[in-house]
């Protein structure tokens, strides 16, 4: 094993650095966290902008593929790469990685700042440079958990990853706001924002950060690397053009083309597992879904946000193309405001994100990562009976609550899936983590959109057709933009377009009706008003989807046991020594025997008194490992 300059028994996380060296750590991981939300959501708020910059109408159906590659392609690349990424961070050392996906992401953000194509070749420079960014975004993804992870001691990681997690919720949030304030000066100032913040964490970045981790060196295993990446991207690029109708349907979902990539990628995922048991050196080991708090946490982490990754679009849907217009707001203010009036999602977050990490690291995860996923499953269910024209407080109350319940979740459950890993294996696990709530954030757009598109299609025709005939539109021309695929109001919404404009435009019935009555059917209430109810329907089943999917991970997270804290396999860890030191300890707790003699890390004072000294992280008791009762399902530092 090669380990650069770590004793064997000694916490890698502070061998051979100064005692500031974890904020220092933490400090640039943050930024780099930073840089890339803000990156992700200043995008949302700037793509009419984008749009009208390189001369591309994004509606027209021959070229909404850009629309949604431009909107989707950089969480896309993430999701696909993190895992190789943070596997080569293992090999070759995280820091060097770390380093540069900052320079990587950097470079592609100059090179998207000075864009001077237009029309569909333009919307194909934007899309490679995004994909080349992304890559830089995957590194620092992939590498910034274990760099953290490796730096902090066991007791004060879950702090650690609550301050990382409030950069990247404040940076979702920044980005609103700067991409409603720069994009109207100039759209090419949302990608040039972030090079003076890459360029400082760059070389701050080579200057300060050690490479100081474990690292045991192993050939890269091409193999398992190439069937990930085809069978992920694959699955994600048929969820993506899922959303685009076929044929008579809505959605794309019977397109056999997304049909053969889903099925066919899931396919090759499952060669790419099997394949990972049969060489020597693979690209993620399997066995490490074996540690019970390494599993349970990444299933939690992937409904968690296959509940929640649709939702922010839908609420800025619902106040784009419902809400704002009925209170004033012309639909080209539309999509500032909704950042604005989205606040509370990130304020939730802000204040309990590094409150329940400094938590976790004294009571550990299963609790506080349990009851933040109830409050959230709680708080779909109470969002179906808001009214679509709300009061205002009421949605507010509920998304901040949302928030605290992802806040209470996320920082704990994340420190939990890195306590659990080897130090070898931090980077692939971090990557593996991410990629499983990167994929289900794309996987939660595509049944967001999906459901709320079905539900548009089974009502809105009548609604639509009824009100332009009764407003004074042509029945020929009314029946043709009733029928066309609801997906299209929608992607108007969400780009601030007036959506009746949009529809009514190409069919020149404007042009025959009186100018009151086309001012009053391009207006801001008659669109929001026939919508309403259609669009209720659907997002009601949106929500029912969410909150059935975060019920499923109040279960996982409630199964991940008691705090676990990796520890070095010994020749007294059987694999089956180990299910039935677990199952004891569990019968142990039922029974009321007490349990901190069997189980290494229990309430002791003798125990908090070790894990103080960095005993708790790397070293075992000789009557621990004879008892069998530290094992790699059932090993803590304290009992939750």
């Amino acid at each position: 094993m090669a380990v650069d300059n770590v004793r064997p028994n000694e916490n890698p996380g502070t061998a051979g650095r100064g005692k500031n060296y974890k904020w220092i750590a933490l400090s640039n991981t943050t930024l780099g966290i930073l840089m890339v939300t803000i990156n992700q959501s200043i995008l949302l708020i700037s793509l009419p902008q984008l749009f009208r910059g390189i001369k591309l109408n994004p509606l027209i159906p021959s070229n909404t593929s850009y629309f949604l590659w431009i909107f989707m392609g950089f969480i896309l690349v993430t999701a696909v790469l993190v895992v190789s990424l943070g596997r080569v961070g293992d090999i070759y050392g995280r820091v060097k990685m770390y380093n540069l996906g900052f320079a990587v992401f950097t470079l592609f953000s100059i090179f998207l700042s000075v864009t001077w194509l237009t029309g569909p070749a333009g919307a194909l420079w934007i899309i490679i440079m995004r994909v080349f960014q992304g890559i830089g975004g995957a590194f620092l993804f992939a590498n910034s958990s274990a760099i953290l992870t490796d730096a902090f001691p066991q007791d004060e990681r879950g702090k650690a990853m609550g301050i990382n997690g409030i950069a990247a919720v404040g940076g979702s949030f920044l980005g609103l706001i700067l991409g409603g304030v720069l994009a109207p000066i100039e759209w090419r100032l949302v990608f040039l924002v972030s090079v003076p913040f890459g360029l400082f964490g760059t070389v701050w970045a080579y200057l300060k950060l050690v490479d100081n981790g474990i690292r045991i060196p192993a050939k890269i295993d091409w193999l398992g690397n190439a069937l990930f990446a085809i069978g992920l991207i694959a699955v994600l690029t048929g969820i993506v053009y899922s959303l685009l109708p076929y044929g008579g349907s809505p959605t794309g979902w019977s397109n056999p083309y997304v049909l053969t990539a889903i099925f066919g990628g899931i396919v090759v995922l499952v060669l790419f597992g099997w394949v990972e048991t049969k060489v020597p050196e693979p690209m993620f080991r399997l066995s490490l879904f074996k540690i019970r708090a390494f599993s349970t946490g990444n299933i939690a982490g992937l409904l968690g946000a296959l509940g929640r990754g649709g939702l922010q679009f839908m609420l800025i849907i619902w106040l784009q193309g419902i809400w704002l217009p009925q209170h004033g707001y012309s639909f080209a203010r539309t999509p500032l405001w909704a950042g604005i009036y989205m606040v509370p999602l990130t304020v939730g977050f802000l204040l309990l994100g590094p409150i329940s990490g400094i938590l976790s690291d004294r009571y550990g995860a299963r609790i506080l990562s349990t009851a933040g996923l109830i409050v959230s499953g709680v708080i779909f269910l109470l969002l179906e009976l808001l009214p679509i024209n709300f009061s205002y407080l009421w949605f507010a109350v509920l998304i901040f609550l949302f928030a605290v319940g992802m806040g209470l979740f996320f920082s704990p459950n994340q420190a939990a899936v890195m306590n659990s890993l080897p130090p070898e294996q931090r980077g692939a696990g971090a990557g593996m983590l991410m990629t499983f709530m990167n994929s289900a954030t794309v996987l939660s757009m595509g049944l967001f959109f999906t459901i709320v598109t079905l539900g548009l299609a089974s009502r809105l025709p009548t609604h639509l057709y009824q009100g332009l005939v009764a407003a004074g539109v042509d029945p020929s021309a009314a029946h043709l933009v009733a029928n066309e695929p609801p997906i299209g109001s929608l992607f108007a919404a969400f780009l601030g377009e007036n959506p009746i404009q949009e529809l009514l435009g190409p069919t020149g019935a404007l042009k025959h009706l009186a100018p009151g009555q086309a001012a009053y059917i391009t207006g801001r209430s008659f669109f929001p008003k026939l919508i309403e109810a259609p669009f209720a329907y659907g997002l009601h089943l949106a929500f029912t989807f969410a909150a059935i999917a975060t019920a499923i991970a109040v279960v996982a997270s409630a199964l991940r046991g008691r705090r676990y804290m990796h520890q070095p396999v010994t020749a007294a860890h059987e694999p089956l020594a180990e299910e039935l030191a677990e199952g004891a300890a569990e019968s142990a707790g039922i029974v009321g025997l007490d349990e901190t003699a069997a189980v290494p890390g229990g309430n002791g004072n003798g125990n908090r008194a070790a894990r103080r000294s960095g005993n708790g992280h790397n070293g075992v008791s000789a009557a621990s490992a004879s008892s069998g009762a530290d094992t790699e399902f059932g090993s803590s530092s304290e009992n939750i």
